[in-house]
């Protein structure tokens, strides 16, 4: 390979070794056997090897006999000898001279820097008085090449018995260096290469690395990456490996062919595949690049498919994936045989079962003779039957279909054999996993207990309310294992704990109150014994609130739930004039509620509450003339609506309650019946009634549809108020808008009123305001309401799913209506002006002093007193009431309140509605929500919003 040949090059900075393939290559040259890598020992090397033998023969003693002379020292740092001249004659002589038998006398390790000669002599078999032989030390020069240790090996002294190996060490790694790599972090790489620090650098293990590499890319699906390894020599015979990685792009799927397809389109069996073509649409999924693996996944989608289509005989007889010259794309071409089309033959089932009626159950299975052949309606009635038996106790049932296909009639007919099975009962109940929650909490939800006889339904439903907590992975599911005897069998919980605590965090903005912050704690398992503690705070604009809450699910380990709240609410009601807040109305509430549960079935439970509750309105104090709240500044339904009251009430919920998970469902039904009764003690009397309902399904391919509806109706107990003043107090009415109301502000939605000042148009006519920031806009609320949603979540690929995106559609509609219409606050007098236009003029009120007598202004031009305020009609008095004096001619002293009109919009029940998408996202900083929505069925004067969002985190 090419990365092949460049480690070859590169390995050879630094290391004074011949550039040469590997193998073993080795020659003898006056007594000296010399080592290296090379490409081939075979055949080549053997001739090599006897050939030197021959041609070496003669001169060998000779050259021995110096060597016997020479001290050892200078042997040692001899270089070896050039050989020298053989003529035919002596190559003659040499071959036919008897050879000599030679014995290993000594042996001496040279150049070692790192390793120890006693090391060294570990690698080879040679002994001191063994026989010395080529063969023996052909294979001593194998053994320490193979070892990985050495660039560089000599064995000197093969004549004389004298053994010197030469050798020359590796290089040691001082770094590991990757260059280049983005998409693929260091950690990652490091752990799958061999390379590391401090071990012995050979080019064998640099060229595995570098496969290794590519292999880690090619993974990713980027065949066009490149990795060009690089050897930095540094001193004491150390080096850095750089590997430099062009990481190239995404190998992408260009195009998928299907040939031999006649009844599907090829787009139609496209959408059966997890691999999609690259396309715009597409480019935020995942599955876009090439994938060995999904695409043995896609052909079994491909049959499948065909299976479920009544194609019995379908196969994919070829799959093929071609990388482009440019190694940037794929082109995956499938070649199919469709077959021909089946239907159910004769569908039966026999049981070795006694309690079991063969045809009952085969008249209760979803298909019948003459349907089209669909194999997962096969499966799931396997299922099905599975089920059924484990209804009444037969945990271990084998059912096996057994086929009869006619080519010739093309039917498939199907019997369904039911073996024979023993009764069996729950021997043990294990949990794993559990490592914070207690294993009462788990095992309380169990609906089957150790000794009692199986059942499938108790197991699922036992899952289902595990799941319900909340305080573990999704999807978890119990298994059922063989227990010590065959009618034995252990049922085996193995949770996988998640957090449970919760850090909210909303934000939002509001055209009525600008930001909105929310934030709020909760621990769902407090203890790990199941119990929840909570606590919120609450700041806007709007309101200012703090809760702190407990509940324990199971008090003293019965089915018996009880909790606790402590409250306090500040809630301002108020409207924008330009950029000044002007506030309507306060309430402040303050109060406690404690509250108790138990289960009356398995699916249904009673519910029961006791609120007390102190609630204080107030006005601003511009809204008062006198000390008294003024119609015209407040409007008379505020003004009504004002006092200390104490609110004690008693109340109950009715609950059936099947879902699957109360946290994320996908299966299920919810009712919710409420009543509360206020008037035991306090101050206000009425019933408030409600009822919530929501169902979920699963809809299949992950999409998840669900439908709630509420609705509400408080009747007050109490006497008439007045005329124009509904008997529910304003605190005590329903609202609706957002969070609840998506398209909709707080409160934005019902009986409201608005006040429009008068205002002059460029031609001098008198016209009302238009800019909503002008606008009193106060929202009365109602006795009655009605609220429904209809979503469909939408599953996204595996590159979004790990993202943590949930996508969802949704259609929300609903109304707030039934309150009484307040009288109108004020009746501004009018003239005609010269046009003949009706103009609507101020009120003008004379402004009075303490005692209730009228207030003047001495005229700014008057000798004396000029500009002050005086009782006296005429002249001035030091004090309101004195003796007036002087003859100054005052003006009286009035306020006026400008003139505007007042709407009474939103008592209708007619529907609005808004249809809109958001998305859920497990962001890094917690959990976000947006939701846009466009109101499309609105009344005049509601306050509609696009855009809303929340973000929260997991402890």
């Amino acid at each position: 390979m090419e990365e092949s040949g460049r480690v070859d090059r590169l390995s050879r900075l630094g290391q004074g070794v011949a550039a040469v393939p590997p193998g073993i290559k080795h020659t003898f040259w006056g007594g000296t056997v010399t080592a290296t890598k090379a490409s081939n020992f075979g055949n080549r090397a053997t001739a090599i090897l006897l050939a030197g033998t021959m041609l070496s023969a003669v001169p060998l003693a000779a050259h021995a006999q110096t060597a016997q002379q020479t001290p050892p020292a200078a042997a040692t740092d001899a270089a070896p000898a050039a050989p020298p001249a053989i003529d035919a004659a002596q190559a003659a002589a040499a071959v036919s001279a008897p050879a000599q038998q030679r014995t290993i006398t000594s042996i001496r390790v040279d150049g070692s820097q790192r390793i120890e000669p006693a090391t060294v002599l570990s690698y080879t078999k040679l002994q001191v008085g063994q026989p010395l032989s080529n063969p023996l030390l052909d294979q001593a020069l194998r053994d320490l090449l193979n070892s990985g240790l050495f660039a560089d090996v000599a064995i000197d002294g093969a004549q004389t018995g004298q053994l010197v190996i030469r050798i020359k060490e590796n290089p040691l790694i001082n770094r590991v260096i990757l260059e280049g790599n983005k998409h693929l972090k260091s950690d990652k790489i490091t752990k799958e290469i061999k390379l590391a620090p401090r071990q012995i650098f050979t080019r064998t293990a640099v060229r595995q690395d570098v496969t290794r590499i590519i292999e880690l890319y090619r993974r990713e699906g980027r065949f066009a990456a490149n990795v060009q390894p690089q050897m930095v020599a540094l001193d004491q015979n150390r080096v850095d490996v750089v590997f430099e990685i062009s990481e190239g792009p995404k190998s992408k799927v260009r195009q998928i062919n299907i040939i031999g397809n006649e009844e599907f389109s090829d787009g139609k069996l496209r959408k059966q595949m997890a691999t999609k073509e690259a396309r715009l649409l597409t480019i935020l999924s995942s599955n876009t690049s090439y994938d060995q693996d999904r695409m043995a996944y896609d052909q079994q989608k491909l049959r499948q498919f065909y299976l479920t289509e009544g194609y019995a005989d379908f196969r994919v007889t070829s799959a093929v994936a071609e990388l482009t010259p440019d190694k940037r794309d794929f082109i995956i071409t499938y070649v199919v045989e469709e077959g021909p089309r089946y239907k159910f033959g004769d569908v039966t089932v026999d049981s070795d079962i006694r309690d079991f009626n063969g045809e009952r159950l085969a008249a209760a299975l979803p298909f019948h003779k003459g349907d089209w052949y669909n194999a997962k309606v096969v499966e799931d009635s396997i299922d099905s039957l599975k089920e059924t038996a484990g209804l009444v106790g037969y945990a271990f049932a084998e059912v096996e279909p057994d086929f009869h296909r006619d080519r010739e009639s093309l039917t498939m007919g199907i019997n369904f054999h039911i073996a024979q099975s023993q009764r069996t009962y729950v021997e043990r109940i294990d949990i794993n996993g559990n490592t914070n929650t207690q294993d009462k909490v788990i095992r309380r939800e169990m609906r089957l207990a150790e000794g009692d006889a199986f059942n499938s339904f108790q197991v699922k439903r036992s899952q289902d309310r595990i799941n319900s907590l909340g305080f573990f992975q999704d999807k978890f599911e119990i298994k059922q294992n063989p227990g010590s005897a065959p009618d034995r069998l252990v049922l085996e919980a193995n949770v996988e704990e998640r957090s449970t605590g919760e850090i909210q965090l909303s934000a939002g903005y509001s055209s009525l109150e600008r930001f909105i912050i929310q934030a709020g704690i909760t621990q769902r398992n407090f203890r790990g014994k199941g119990q929840e503690l909570r606590a919120s705070v609450n700041y806007s604009s709007y309101s200012k609130s703090v809760q702190l809450g407990f509940t324990e699910p199971y008090l003293f380990d019965k089915s018996v739930a009880v909790g606790a709240d402590v409250f306090r609410r500040d809630y301002n009601a108020f409207n924008y004039l330009g950029r000044d807040r002007q506030t309507t109305y306060s309430q402040v509430s303050t109060g406690f509620q404690l509250r108790a549960g138990i289960p009356l079935t398995e699916y249904w439970s009673l519910a029961g509450r006791y609120q007390l509750s102190y609630d204080e309105v107030g006005l601003d104090e511009q809204f008062f003339s006198d000390g008294e709240c003024d119609p015209l500044k407040a409007g008379r339904y505020l003004c009504d609506s004002l006092g200390d009251r104490l609110t004690s009430s008693i109340g109950y919920s009715l609950i059936n309650d099947s879902l699957n998970s109360r946290l994320r469902p996908s299966a299920g039904n919810r009712l919710v019946f409420s009543q509360d009764f206020a008037g035991l003690g306090g101050d206000v009397k009425y019933v408030r009634t409600r009822l919530e309902a929501a169902k979920y399904w699963g809809v299949g391919g992950g999409f998840i549809f669900s439908v709630r509806a509420e609705g509400g109706y408080i009747f007050s107990l109490e006497k008439s108020r007045g005329p124009g003043i509904d008997k529910v107090r304003i605190i005590d009415r329903f609202y609706l808008g957002e969070p609840q109301f998506r398209g909709f502000d707080i409160r934005g939605v019902g009986p409201r009123v608005q006040r429009i000042p008068y205002t002059t148009d460029a031609d001098g006519n008198q016209t009302l305001v238009t800019d909503k920031d002008r606008i009193y806009d106060d929202a009365l609320g109602g006795k009655a309401y009605y609220l429904g949603h209809a979503e469909l979540e939408i599953p996204l690929g595996s590159g979004a799913q790990e993202l943590g995106l949930r996508p969802s559609i949704f259609m929300d509609f609903g109304a707030l209506f039934d309150v009484k219409r307040p009288l109108p606050t004020a009746v501004f007098p009018t003239h005609v002006d010269a046009d003949g236009n009706t103009i609507v003029d101020p009120i003008i009120n004379p402004v009075l002093d303490g005692e209730g007598r009228p207030l003047y202004i001495v005229p700014t031009d008057a000798a004396d007193n000029a500009g002050k305020i005086t009782t006296c009609v005429t002249g001035y008095a030091d004090t309101f009431g004195g003796v007036c004096a002087g003859s100054s001619t005052n003006t009286a002293y009035t306020n006026s309140i400008a003139p505007f009109a007042e709407r009474f919009y939103g008592f209708s029940w007619k529907p609005r509605l808004s249809v809109g998408f958001g998305v859920n996202w497990n962001s890094p900083f917690g959990p976000l929500r947006i939701d846009i929505a466009k109101a499309l069925l609105s009344q005049p004067g509601e306050d509609t919003k696009l855009i809303t969002f929340n973000v929260g985190g997991q402890f």
